[in-house]
């Protein structure tokens, strides 16, 4: 008599790999042929040439400048670059590792029509898409630095994806599996260089400051010549309608920045960094709190306080919140608030940064501002001799003597940011004198804040004393440049400037 049938008696195989990619084949083929049979309202004219301009990732090169020249503040040029870096990283890891390991042919074109097709078909594997992956890598990396551009740059991606299949150059999977590794892509590169928003925010002490709403009681001093201090008053004008807003030429400055002090409760300033340090030493001699509504280039000590723009100022100004900071101080100084003394927010610096300094200013008229830096770089780092300076009790050469006011962390691999604006600290770096000034600062930037090496030296000082000095040695303040005597003392003055500053969420 035969066993009773039993379901558990009967064995279980597993699908074979082979045959499991062959059931996934066949359902990316037929999903490729669905869509390839499938009207696509208004994309015949537009989708393929997107494909086109997407070749080399020259539509990403161009989104990224124009991102980074009309954005219009340092949060989109931030979201450019980390859009560009995840780009490189996406391709390389496809390029190299993906298409290598899966060997994938590309789809036939039979299913697909004849006016939707590339001139130009491509050559290399199927899987992953390139194109997919360089997409997804740049919207993303665009996105975790401003979710606003990264809104407007996700719709171009998409519709990039969305190109490869409508060509027939690749089955769905090969897009799919694509924006999978862009997107990690980016998201592995924020491990390794955080976002803005990754980082810790800054010491703040907090100071104490009127609300402003309105503006009113505020008079805001306006570089007219700095970076795009001109459109930043506008919109100062437009938001707080109550404020005092005068606009001045660059000789005027200091005369203005003096009558508003004694006028307003607070003084609010508009320009770039040498703008801001000159309203900087006014409010800390008049006690009364600094509004910095960024107009400058570079803008380094507003955005180190999380400051980007005229509504993050305006925020702070509503609430009343406010920091101390410290105010680096070096004596003596050229002519101006505090007489004997002069004033720095970021950095006091010797050697080769005055020198590319006075040459950017030379040439930023005739070529721009961007031009100009990289022509005076040029210039400055092929450099004749090095600087001659007694230093602690020591004389010796050096390229480049860096003060810094507070302590300026690493972002990624570069130093650039300031955690704590009041640790009564002097970031002090040099860069020691010998052949090719150029190699020896890239080593020392690569190096990082190393308190032994053979080209690069750091220390945590409350002061310094420089002697030795040739009368008429540049030295550089925030951007500005001036001329020593024969001798010159670094040193802080530890919270002495109160400034409105949006409080982290």
């Amino acid at each position: 008599m035969s066993a009773p049938f039993s379901a558990s008696r009967i064995p279980f195989t597993r699908p074979s790999s082979t045959a499991l990619r062959e059931v996934l084949h066949r359902r990316d083929l037929a999903a490729f042929r669905g869509l390839a049979h499938r009207n696509w309202p208004g994309a015949g004219p537009v989708l393929p040439r997107l494909s086109r301009t997407a070749d080399h990732g020259l539509l990403w090169l161009g989104a990224a400048a124009g991102l980074a020249a009309l954005g219009g503040n340092a949060r989109a040029r931030r979201a450019a670059l980390r859009g560009i870096a995840s780009l490189g990283v996406a391709s390389a890891v496809t390029n190299i590792l993906g298409k290598s390991a899966v060997r994938r042919q590309r789809p036939l074109l039979d299913a697909v029509p004849v006016v939707r097709r590339l001139a130009r078909q491509p050559v290399t594997t199927s899987f992953p898409s390139g194109h997919a992956a360089s997409a997804a890598a740049f919207a993303t990396g665009v996105a975790l630095e401003s979710k606003g551009w990264g809104a407007v740059v996700a719709p171009l991606a998409l519709s990039v994806a969305a190109s490869r299949v409508y060509t027939g150059v690749h089955y769905p999977s090969d897009v799919l599996a694509g924006a999978v590794l862009g997107v990690g892509a980016a998201l592995a590169l924020r491990g390794v260089v955080p976002t803005r928003g990754q980082l810790p925010a800054p010491g703040r002490p907090p100071g104490h400051a009127p609300a402003l709403p309105t503006g009113q009681d505020l008079v805001v001093v306006v570089n007219e010549e700095s970076g795009t201090a001109t459109a930043t008053a506008s919109l100062v004008r437009s938001a707080l309608p109550d404020a005092e807003v005068v606009e001045c030429a660059p000789a005027e400055l200091s005369a203005e920045l003096e009558k508003a002090a004694g006028r307003g409760r607070a003084l609010g300033v508009c320009g770039g960094d040498g703008t801001v340090n000159r309203a900087a030493a006014v409010a800390a001699l008049h006690g009364v709190p600094l509004a910095v509504f960024p107009g400058g280039t570079l803008n380094h000590f507003a955005y180190d306080l999380g400051i980007e723009t005229v509504d993050d100022t305006c925020t702070a100004l509503i609430a009343g919140d406010a920091v101390r900071v410290d105010l680096g101080r070096f004596r003596p100084g050229p002519e101006g608030p505090g007489g004997a003394h002069g004033y720095f927010l970021n950095a006091f610096s010797m050697g080769v940064y005055p020198e590319l300094v006075r040459a950017r200013e030379r040439w930023a008229p005739k070529v721009g501002g961007w031009p100009a830096g990289v022509l005076a770089a040029w210039k400055v780092l092929r450099g004749d001799r090095p600087l001659e300076v007694e230093l602690e009790g020591r004389r010796r050469p050096l390229w480049l003597l860096f003060v810094g006011n507070g302590m300026f962390q690493r972002v990624g691999p570069a130093p650039g940011r300031r955690h704590n604006l009041a640790d009564g600290l002097l970031d002090v770096r040099v860069v020691h004198g010998g052949r090719a000034p150029g190699l020896r600062l890239l080593a020392a930037a690569v190096a990082g804040p190393l308190t032994r090496s053979p080209v690069h030296a750091a220390q945590r000082r409350h002061r310094v004393r420089i002697t030795g000095l040739t009368p008429g040695t540049p030295y550089a303040f925030d951007g500005e440049v001036a001329y020593s005597r024969d001798e010159l003392s670094v040193d802080k003055l530890p919270e002495a400037l109160t400034v409105y500053c949006p409080m982290p969420v």
